[in-house]
């Protein structure tokens, strides 16, 4: 089964403008999948609809072979998301935002061995009982980060998780997509570090102005000796030439 299967995925805003034009590929169960484009491009408009947060103009988009549109709980219920702008309660500790997020979920008491190992990985023991109000730019990403995973999705996704973060950070967060994929799970990521896509990805999606431009297997591509930041660029720049 695929672990997102989008087709012929269009967003229309209400001012007439595409934003996405007739999307379609696959993400395949226990693929690391790394989403590129210049801002703009459509990004963050397909993740907000395949999470369900904008309703789908034309096509589909299934998660873990649940429609979007037709079976929405279903499919949310198979995500965990973690968005590039922090939504968190800032008036809440930590634990009780977590704590509140795996209720919306309904994880029972396996939550707790969840939560103990997450804050332990992500190094957040310290502030967990604090107000988020308080955190950092780093320690309010780690609460999204904990709160994305606190039900083990099947799917993990997350919009531009690596800006701004320092080195210690980036590290914690490559290594926890890779233990996602080690036990079977699908993540799914948008960035503009082309670098850490081509060193933890399986695949990576080229989007330009709402349209796909192509599908990399990064294994095969990085044997032929060229960076993805170089294909990155050939290919924008033969797009902005037309």
């Amino acid at each position: 089964m695929s672990a997102i299967e989008i087709t012929n995925f269009s967003e229309v805003y209400g001012d007439g403008y595409k934003a996405v034009d007739n999307l379609s590929f696959e993400v395949q169960e226990g693929e690391i999948f790394g989403f590129i484009g210049k801002n703009g491009a459509g990004k963050s408009t397909t993740i907000k609809s395949m999470t369900g947060q904008l309703p789908i103009t034309e096509g589909t988009i299934k998660v873990m072979g649940y429609d979007v549109k037709t079976e929405p709980l279903k499919a949310k219920a198979k995500i965990g998301f973690c968005p590039d702008n922090h939504a968190v309660y800032e008036n809440m500790t930590g634990r009780q935002f977590v704590n509140f997020i795996a209720d919306v979920f309904k994880v029972g008491e396996e939550r707790n061995a969840r939560i103990d190992e997450y804050v332990e990985r992500f190094g957040i023991g310290y502030a967990f009982d604090k107000f988020i109000g308080t955190y950092s730019h780093g320690m309010k990403q780690k609460i999204c980060l904990i709160a994305s995973l606190v039900h083990d999705p099947d799917v993990w996704v997350l919009d531009e998780p690596l800006t701004g973060l320092d080195v210690m950070m980036v590290h914690m967060v490559k290594e926890a997509m890779l233990s996602r994929k080690a036990a079977g799970k699908t993540v799914f990521f948008s960035s503009h570090n082309l670098d850490v896509v081509q060193k933890i990805c399986d695949k990576a999606a080229f989007i330009n102005k709402g349209k796909l431009i192509e599908v990399l297997d990064i294994k095969s591509f990085s044997a032929g000796g060229k960076s993805l930041e170089e294909r990155f660029f050939e290919v924008v720049e033969a797009l902005d030439e037309k």
